[in-house]
This record gives structure tokens, C-alpha cells and sequence, in this order.
């Protein structure tokens, strides 16, 4: 393939490929950000903190030893495998909006997983090394394997490895839901918040998911696109 037909194909891949991915990210991004204000605003009726809230799920599932803290940030909300600490944004922590309520809520979710031994959890923490090594060395392999066709093996090792960093994306979807799932189920049985206020935390919850359904599907994508852009190099 000459040079100005590669380049043309490079462009039009990236325009069949990546666009889409680009606008649905955007447009979830938007989403997201509108749910979390809208609910972020509302204050929940039973007056809950963030912080409360997620010690509600660890103790109706019986989970000790956890520590919950204050991390600054914005959508910083994470739980730390390592040091079994839940930590919340300013937020979310002692915030007694709605959707503190379901973030927290969902944060403690994961501190459950991580207790209950979740076997997909479990396989997502397994990619996380490769994963890692992947995201930092392909796209430095990929782009010597393309600018150089004496390196050009290069792009398939930087396709191998950013392959790991795919799956990882992709594992992390069946967590991300199902700490979402123990999250509204808690808020449900203990009834942390009204109907009405529940089905807000919800749509917060939703909103944010979507955020990692577009992320994999941009990896996804990408990993396409790189795959045909090296069988035409051939």
C-alpha cells in the first residue's frame, strides 16, 4: 500500500471507527454530569451522608474492617483494594444529597466484593498487571512499528500488549454492575431513601455505568481499527 493510500485509510478508519466512539462518550459524559447535579442538589429525606450511607451496606453485609475516608477530587469516589479503604469525593462524603447516597452506596459495594471473594472481581484484579504494562508500552511499540517498517513486528507486540488493556476494560463492566446492583438493593431493603429518591440514586448509578460501557467500547473499537490498519501494512 503507497503512502498516501495508507494515510487515506488511516483516516477513514479512524473517522468509521473512532468518531462514533468519540460522540457516544461525549454524549454520556454530558449525561452523566447533568444526573450527578441534579441529584447532587437534591437532599435525600432521611438526611444520610455519604459516609453513613456506605457504612449502612458494610454492616447489613456484615463487612468489618473497612475505613472510610475523604479523597479530594471530583468523580474521585473509589474503593482501595489494598488498604481496604473506601474513599469519597467532597461530594459525596458528607453530602445527604441522593446521589452521595447511591455513589457511596455503590462504593460499599465493592468493599463487598472484595470481602465476598467475587469471582469477577477477582478476574478483572488478574488483568490488572498486564493491563498495566499494556496501557503504558503498546502505543509507544505501536507508533515505532508504523513510523518504521524495519520495526514493524513492533506493532503487532504493541497490538498483543493494549489487547490486555482491552480485556481489562472490558472485566471491569460485570464489577462496575454489580456493585451498582448490591448498592440499590441495600438502599431498597434498608430503605435509605424514599421511592422517588431511590429511583434518582438509580439513574445516577445508570448514568455513571454508561461511563465504562463507552470506554470499553472505544477500546474495543481502537483495537479494530489498529488490527486492520497492521494487516494492510502487510
Amino acid at each position: 500500500m503507497g503512502y498516501f493510500s495508507y494515510l487515506m485509510y488511516y483516516n477513514w478508519s479512524y473517522l468509521v471507527f473512532m468518531l462514533p466512539c468519540i460522540i457516544f462518550t461525549l454524549v454520556v459524559q454530558i449525561s452523566m454530569n447533568s444526573t450527578f447535579k441534579k441529584y447532587g442538589s437534591i437532599r435525600n429525606s432521611r438526611g444520610l451522608t455519604g459516609a453513613q450511607a456506605a457504612e449502612r451496606v458494610l454492616l447489613k453485609n456484615g463487612v468489618t474492617g473497612v475505613r472510610i475516608e475523604r479523597v479530594a477530587g471530583e468523580y474521585t469516589d473509589h474503593f482501595d483494594p489494598r488498604t481496604n479503604v473506601i474513599r469519597l469525593s467532597d461530594a459525596v462524603y458528607d453530602r445527604a444529597s441522593i446521589a452521595a447516597v447511591g455513589v457511596a452506596c455503590h462504593e460499599a459495594g465493592h468493599a463487598v466484593q472484595h470481602a465476598q471473594g467475587y469471582v469477577p472481581n477477582k478476574i478483572r484484579s488478574a488483568f490488572l498487571p498486564v493491563a498495566n504494562i499494556g496501557s503504558k508500552l503498546s502505543w509507544i511499540l505501536i507508533v515505532l512499528g508504523l513510523v518504521t517498517s524495519a520495526l514493524q513486528p513492533l506493532l503487532y507486540v504493541g497490538i498483543v500488549l493494549f489487547s490486555a488493556a482491552v480485556l481489562f476494560t472490558i472485566a471491569t463492566l460485570p464489577v462496575e454492575f454489580n456493585a451498582s446492583s448490591r448498592a440499590l438493593k441495600c438502599i431498597r431493603e434498608t430503605g435509605m431513601l424514599s421511592d422517588s429518591e431511590y429511583r434518582g440514586a438509580k439513574k445516577t448509578l445508570t448514568a455513571a455505568a454508561l461511563t465504562y460501557v463507552a470506554s470499553a467500547a472505544t477500546a474495543v473499537m481502537q483495537l479494530l481499527r489498529l488490527i486492520l490498519i497492521a494487516r494492510s501494512r502487510d
